[in-house]
């Protein structure tokens, strides 16, 4: 892409303009999601189906957001087949299938009929959800974290229903929530992190771990919660129905009172709005009301960072917060939660002292210190968390195992995604020196492999970097600082 222009495969240039236009560019336009792989799937009646689909939500957004404490009795009807359909080409087309076994392309062979009957069956009350299917991936730590795979025909209304429930509380939602939601990302929460780190007067970091939050949330105290802007009980009764479906592992069923079956797709909303009533605006009071000094707040799904300027104030909240959790089932991880010294002049300080250089902080994967700019000006620096790499280079070793006999050129494709991929979320600034070592490591990985193909194999070092120059991505940073981007976010 070049001056905001890119080309689809149909061969139509789309253009982008920049931020404020007519003036600096304020921060690198970003490329639209091409059409690659979609392009026999547009037509005019899909393009129809989404605008009604659009208009009909932004007069929920309009009402949600002029009355604020008013309850929604009519919202049941917003399920149509638009809104299926629209929820459906939503979904990944590569999603790993739930108990049904049904994948998107499947479904999609037949969609309207199918979209129909589910329509149907949904606004008659004979729409039963299936058990969700038990899954584990791998965590940066070792430990494994157990997935729920819900059916297909389950994601897409799932899908619909949090298109209509993003209209009412995305106008509800505090400023300091990113995660999952529309318009928002964890890029955007590191930099309102680094900035308020930066700008406000903070001293003590407060990293709060809730543990087994998904697993651990009152589906009496959701539904309740859900009731305060929910009047409509045919909505109450659907989610109810999601939460009571179950969890199919080993052949067996499992119901319970507890947890919102972290990976289906309307677990993350479900958590979100659970938080906002337990945590964001209990936080948000509590800085108004109880801190006596400057207060900050990022959250990203059940990852909370919270700054403070005394220190007397950080240990009233951190008491405050574990019993306001404790009456609404969660709890703080013993073990991750810390307080730590963090900020402008903390290093000034702990040197007077004779304490040694201030303690580091992870989130959203990566390792935040204190460090300085080439002008000796304060700086927060983040680089890769070490266990994060660790744990992807692992994967990598494993997989190049596997693809060990591939001819040359195609693992250099293969490797030059992997790269491309990590790069860009870990590519920021700062955070060149991480980079350059996991791009170092790859080709390694990549040298040793060719290696063990043959004992007459000539993989020197020199013929390796010849071919990582050609197929490897080289470190540079693809996101702003983050004083840039969140100037673009919130100019005022």
């Amino acid at each position: 892409m070049m001056n905001g222009q890119e080309k689809s495969d149909s061969g139509i240039v789309a253009v982008k303009p920049t931020n404020k236009t007519g003036q600096p560019v304020a921060e690198p336009v970003e490329p639209r999601p091409a059409t690659k792989g979609n392009v026999g799937q547009q037509s005019t009646h899909r393009a129809q189906d989404r605008a009604r689909v659009t208009q009909a939500l932004d007069r929920v957004r309009k009402a949600a957001r002029l009355r604020k404490k008013e309850r929604f009795t009519a919202l049941f009807h917003h399920i149509n087949v638009d809104t299926l359909r629209t929820a459906f080409y939503a979904l990944k087309r590569k999603a790993a299938p739930g108990v049904d076994g049904m994948t998107w392309q499947d479904y999609e062979a037949d969609l309207e009929p199918r979209l129909r009957d589910l329509h149907k069956r949904v606004h008659s009350g004979a729409y039963r959800p299936q058990p969700s299917r038990r899954t584990y991936i791998p965590k940066a730590d070792g430990k494994q974290r157990p997935l729920a795979i819900a059916a297909l025909e389950d994601k897409v209304v799932q899908g619909a229903t949090v298109m209509e429930l993003n209209a009412i509380y995305e106008g509800d939602f505090c400023g300091f929530s990113y995660g999952f939601r529309p318009g928002r990302g964890p890029h955007d929460a590191l930099h309102a992190l680094c900035v308020a780190i930066d700008k406000r007067k903070v001293n003590w970091i407060l990293d709060a771990d809730i543990q087994n939050f998904f697993g651990s949330v009152s589906q009496d105290w959701l539904v309740r919660f859900l009731e305060h802007r929910i009047g409509d009980k045919r909505i109450i009764r659907l989610i109810r129905k999601w939460l009571k479906a179950g969890i199919l592992e080993d052949g067996i069923v499992t119901v319970d009172d507890r947890g919102t079956g972290q990976g289906s797709v309307i677990s993350p909303l479900l958590a979100n709005i659970y938080l906002h009533y337990v945590f964001d605006l209990w936080a948000e009071r509590w800085r108004q009301r109880g801190a006596t000094g400057d207060m900050i707040i990022v959250r990203y799904a059940d990852d909370v960072i919270v700054g403070f300027e005394h220190e007397d104030d950080v240990r009233r909240f951190l008491d405050a917060m574990r019993v306001r959790l404790e009456e609404f089932a969660l709890s703080l991880h013993p073990d991750k939660t810390r307080l730590i010294e963090f900020g402008r002049f903390v290093a000034v300080d702990r040197k007077r002292r004779g304490l040694g250089k201030p303690e580091t902080f992870a989130f959203l994967g990566f390792t935040f210190i204190c460090g300085k700019s080439r002008k000796g000006r304060f700086q927060v620096r983040w680089k890769t968390r070490g266990d994060r790499m660790r744990a992807k280079l692992k994967d990598i070793k494993v997989e190049l195992r596997r693809r060990m006999h591939w001819p040359i050129p195609k693992q250099g494709k293969w490797l030059e995604q992997l790269v491309k991929g990590h790069f860009g979320y870990f590519a920021v600034p700062t955070n060149i020196r991480a980079l350059t070592a996991f791009r170092y490591r790859v080709i390694d990985l990549w040298r040793r492999s060719l290696r063990r193909r043959s004992q007459k194999d000539d993989a020197t070092w020199e013929r390796i970097a010849e071919l990582a120059n050609d197929d490897l991505p080289k470190p540079c940073n693809l996101h702003p600082w983050p004083s840039v981007r969140f100037a673009v976010s919130h100019p005022r």
